[in-house]
């Protein structure tokens, strides 16, 4: 396995136009789950900006249990993107779901994303491999963290250089959360890998209300960065509303972050 024999050696720190992953900060992406219209994006792109966050996230392509659900703008999803980038200067990242559509993707996004229904689609983990965009891969709900890791090479084998991956809770017995955050990965990972490691608390709790401890949890164990869902107004999210932090909460968020970082030694 890559990670057994080159671990001790390390890796270069993971770099996103600017924003560097690894080492004593912390990086903070953010954004709504979709790209749902200009004005719903460009408002909140502007408040996880103004609140500190270095990466804009928002899906353009988004995978969804139902058939029936919104599933995103697509190409428009994706200029928009590239707008929110031009005014607020964040650098964007964005799920891809095909192979057909890394080409398109990677033409917009400073860095590509493969989601937890896709962990084990090995021909996109090599496909976004070969991209020459730095990846964000985050773990399959019911992936061990052996396999989570086979999909990791998967990704490096093909080529790429930079690769961040995120920790977004995983399926199990419990039902009062939508997953169960397991933050002994994030520890568990940066032994045996040199690459950073983010926590998507939105994901794993699927409440709000939840979001802001779970993140703070995050920092102290060591996670490398937090990736965060925040929408301008939640109650009208076409997707994923009841888990997403309104502007403000994310703002009062980033300070109760930095306070437990700064107790660390560590910044946002």
């Amino acid at each position: 396995m890559m990670f057994e024999k080159h671990s001790a050696e390390g890796g270069g720190p993971v770099n996103v136009c600017g924003v560097p992953f690894g080492g004593g900060g912390l990086v903070i992406i953010a954004g709504p789950c979709t790209v749902e219209s200009r004005e719903q994006l460009l408002e909140s792109a502007s408040a996880v900006k103004e609140a500190g966050a270095d990466i804009l996230r928002g899906g353009a392509f988004k995978p969804r249990a139902s058939p029936y659900a919104f599933q995103g703008l697509c190409s428009e999803g994706l200029a928009l993107l590239a707008e929110a980038r031009e005014l607020t200067g964040l650098p964007v990242v964005t799920e891809v779901l095909d192979t057909r559509d890394v080409a398109e993707v990677a033409a917009v996004a400073d860095m590509l994303q493969v989601g937890s229904r896709n962990m084990h689609n090995t021909a996109l983990l090599k496909a976004v491999g070969t991209s020459g965009k730095p990846v964000l891969l985050k773990r399959g709900m019911s992936a061990t963290l052996q396999e989570y890791l086979y999909a990791a090479e998967y990704v490096l084998n093909a080529g790429a250089k930079d690769m961040v991956l995120c920790e977004r809770g995983i399926r199990t017995f419990e039902t009062v959360t939508r997953f169960t955050l397991d933050l002994s990965a994030v520890p568990l990972l940066q032994e045996r890998t040199w690459l950073p490691v983010l926590v998507d608390p939105s994901h794993a709790t699927g409440r709000a209300a939840l979001v802001p401890a779970m993140a703070r949890a995050a920092v102290a164990c060591g996670a490398d960065g937090l990736m965060m869902e925040v929408h301008a107004h939640p109650d009208r999210a076409l997707c994923d509303g009841e888990q997403s932090l309104t502007p403000e909460i994310f703002f009062k968020t980033v300070g109760e972050l930095r306070a437990v970082a700064q107790a660390l030694g560590r910044s946002i």
